[in-house]
């Protein structure tokens, strides 16, 4: 099927999406919304229609919400074909095939891929098999481990201080649960947001009586001869008892099944263009695939082009709709997805945003609040420009830093803030761990950069 035959792909044409999940079902009803009267086919491995992951960490480890109620709320009706409960297990580029885990193949005259991520998983395999133990990102895990906490287990350990992890640990402080952080970091969200900002996250933790332990690893995860686990062995030589053990240790990009494809697919997820076109293996781009989501690594124009994988729910949202108009267009009518990255997170009490990509930062100054207050701003800069922000509960100015980060502004800000105490007057070291050094990542991965020249001047609209 030609560009030039737009209509009848409109008309008449197959489009697959692949990954029923948040930016599948937005992508979906954009198509509908564009006037895509075809085919269209909902490729899912779990059975569950598409649904919300938020409330999994938040309200439903609080008891405030059930897992089977937190189905996405649908903008309209969609008139797919569901697969739900068969994962997608391969790709033949040249028949314009996906194939299936249970044999069957689907032909699509357009593809769309939003397979997400998936939950690290324990690495020894046993050990994560034994009863008791959790990861925490399908509907089943929330509601599995929303059961155990009732259950009221004597000790909870989260592995990894990540924002899931930290808001696990804070869910299990509200329902007054014993809780033990592990972390291989020097304390929790250093790789997203810095040492600086990590500390301020350890004295929360510490003051609402999470048993945090940085700096360590779980070397041994013991069961008991039921198969339950009942102890965590760390690198420091202790032994911890614990009754439940949830594993946060970050997310692994769904692009196994990818795996011979020829389609430009890894670890670090499905590069594409600035319009969600997929590359090629050789770097050439396709015409008929698109991605969207977690599993996306897209070239951003203000960060210096760099390749960048974010997962977090409103690019998800975003970066969907943009590659269903982009999937519907002629080449002219295309637009890019440029999307700064935001991303909120509620635990012990207070509301954490943040925006554009702190973990870009080396320096980050205080210029609005107080850190002994907990209710800050920290501006973070990257060679003389601001390129993140990070608020806690202190929202209100969010927007403006948005602002100043696509007005790609100096850094340190030149104006005088308001509402500024005295830990703000200066810049400081951001303090991010070296990246050689594992820790659970910042939640946008930075990785390459594209060959474009990167001498071009980006204004937005509006400025």
């Amino acid at each position: 099927m030609h560009d030039g035959s737009l209509d009848q792909l409109k008309r008449e044409g197959r489009i697959v999406v692949v990954g029923a999940s948040l930016a599948g079902l937005r992508a979906a009803e954009t198509l509908r919304d564009k006037g895509f009267q075809g085919t269209l086919t909902m490729i899912g491995d779990e059975p569950h229609e598409p649904y919300d992951r938020p409330p999994l960490s938040k309200q439903v480890l609080l008891g405030r919400a059930t897992a089977e109620h937190t189905a996405l709320p649908r903008r309209r009706e969609i008139d797919a074909v569901w697969r739900l409960g068969v994962a997608a297990s391969g790709l033949d580029m040249a028949a314009r095939r996906v194939k299936l885990a249970d044999g069957d193949e689907v032909p699509y005259d357009r593809l769309m891929i939003a397979t997400g991520v998936r939950a690290r998983p324990w690495p020894n395999e046993v050990e994560g098999e034994l009863d008791g133990v959790f990861v925490l990102r399908t509907r089943d895990d929330g509601a599995g481990l929303a059961r155990r906490l009732d259950a009221g287990p004597k000790r909870v350990l989260v592995i990894g201080a990540g924002f899931t992890g930290s808001e696990i640990a804070s869910a299990c402080r509200e329902r007054g649960l014993e809780v033990t952080v592990a972390e291989r970091g020097d304390a929790p969200l250093v790789g997203a947001l810095g040492g600086v900002i990590g500390a301020v996250a350890a004295e929360m933790h510490r003051e609402n009586g999470v048993d945090l332990r940085t700096g360590v690893m779980v070397t041994r995860l013991e069961g008991d001869a039921t198969g339950r686990v009942r102890a965590a062995h760390f690198s420091d030589g202790t032994t911890l008892e614990c009754d439940v053990v949830v594993v946060s240790l970050g997310a692994q990009r769904n692009t196994d099944w990818l795996a011979g494809s020829g389609l430009g697919a890894g670890p670090r997820g499905i590069a594409c263009d600035a319009g969600c076109r997929v590359f090629d293996i050789r770097g050439i781009v396709t015409d008929d695939i698109y991605v969207a989501g977690d599993v996306a690594r897209s070239p951003h124009p203000l960060f210096g082009y760099q390749f960048l994988s974010l997962e977090h729910w409103g690019n998800a949202v975003a970066q969907a709709e943009t590659a269903a108009h982009n999937m519907l267009s002629e080449s002219s009518d295309r637009r890019p997805h440029i999307w700064v990255p935001a991303f909120w997170s509620s635990q012990f009490g207070v509301n954490i945003k943040s925006v554009g990509v702190p973990s870009m930062g080396t320096e980050i100054m205080f210029t609005q609040g107080s850190r002994a207050e907990r209710r800050f701003t920290g501006v973070y800069g990257y060679q003389g420009r601001v390129i993140g922000a990070v608020t806690f509960d202190n929202c209100r100015w969010l927007q403006f830093y948005e602002q100043q980060i696509e007005a790609t502004a100096p850094f340190p800000p030149p104006f005088p803030t308001v509402d500024r105490r005295s830990d703000g007057q200066r810049p400081i070291p951001a303090d991010f761990p070296d990246p050689s050094v594992p820790t659970h990542g910042p939640t946008i991965t930075l990785s390459g950069y594209s060959p474009a020249d990167r001498r071009m001047t980006f204004t937005p609209a509006g400025h």
